[in-house]
């Protein structure tokens, strides 16, 4: 008796095609979607044709100036995002099927991750279980909530601005951001300074520090002070913000407590505002779904312990 069309289409459809679908999604164009995966653009047209003839339905509207998913392409999406998402962990939960705790732990951070605690965590998981290894990659913060919620990471460190619905965050650390000048800038060295000094000063920044994202506060700050709107350089990662600041490129931002070895060096000067600084928090970003291995649910459930363990105060940089 031959299938209905819907479980016919789970028995019959073609992995590469879906493959191809995810990269055209995210990519927004057949020709660039082309270019990534190294194939020839008729070739990606015509894996799109195909998967929406198993699908029976269109799943993207394109013309000369436009190119955006269906609703079914988007729910297709999101779905095979998962699917992808499950499969790429199978290695690492195989390669962690022994007696001792072996296999591979993928942290994904932001830049300016600088805590104690996360640094006991991994001191304490490496110490326990040397076989396991670890690795860190550093990205924005949206980045690193979505290597998190496509389960492409074990678990994330960062900022958040708006929390996704399908991942849980416990907060790991409170830190405030100051604004610092570098040895060739005018203010370096002044003191009995104000928020009025710094009006109209060119300025470097994160990619993050806008009104609407992960460093409000610090966006709020910029607007009180009234820093020059042109933002000279921008970078996601903390040690080019700080390059550029000491570089004299304009004022820039950074935490105090990682900031504070480079004010004793004389590489930084502190600006104002020196009373209440904004107050930024770090988030541990898990999501529920992924499937871990042993090494994985070990650091994971060490850090935390050690965050559940360490009082709110303990927690808080004030560098």
């Amino acid at each position: 008796m031959a299938l209905p069309r819907p479980e016919r289409l789970v028995w019959d459809l073609d992995w590469n095609l879906l493959r191809t679908f995810v990269v055209i999604a995210e990519v927004k164009s057949i020709t660039r979607a082309a270019e990534r995966l190294n194939l020839k653009q008729p070739s990606v047209s015509n894996a799109l044709r195909r998967l929406e003839d198993r699908v029976g339905r269109r799943l993207v509207e394109r013309d000369a100036t436009r190119f955006e998913l269906t609703e079914v392409g988007r729910l297709l999406y999101e779905q095979s995002v998962e699917v992808f998402g499950t499969i790429s962990q199978l290695p690492l939960l195989m390669r962690g099927i022994s007696d001792d705790v072996t296999g591979h732990v993928m942290i994904a951070t932001a830049s300016h991750v600088v805590s104690p605690l996360f640094d006991r965590a991994l001191s304490e998981f490496h110490r326990n279980y040397p076989r396991a290894s670890i690795t860190i990659s550093v990205a924005a913060s949206t980045e690193v909530a979505k290597q998190v919620r496509e389960r492409r990471a074990s678990f994330g460190i960062c900022l958040v601005s708006q929390r996704d619905p399908a991942l849980e965050y416990a907060m790991v650390y409170r830190e405030f951001f100051g604004f610092f000048c570098g040895p060739h800038h005018r203010l370096y060295g002044q003191t009995g300074l104000t928020l009025a000094d710094l009006r109209d000063e060119p300025s470097v920044s994160f990619q993050t520090d806008h009104i609407s994202d992960a460093l409000r506060p610090v966006a709020l700050l910029r607007s009180e002070a009234r820093l020059n709107a042109d933002v000279v350089g921008v970078s996601s990662s903390l040690e080019e913000v700080r390059r550029m600041i000491v570089a004299g490129l304009g004022i820039g931002p950074l935490p105090l407590h990682v900031a504070r070895r480079d004010v004793a060096d004389g590489t930084l000067w502190r600006l104002p505002p020196y009373d209440a600084p904004p107050a930024i928090d770090i988030f541990l970003l898990v999501n529920p779904d992924k499937a871990m291995n042993r090494a994985e649910k070990a650091l994971l459930s060490g850090l935390q312990t050690l965050i559940a363990e360490t009082p709110l105060e303990d927690r808080i940089y004030q560098g």
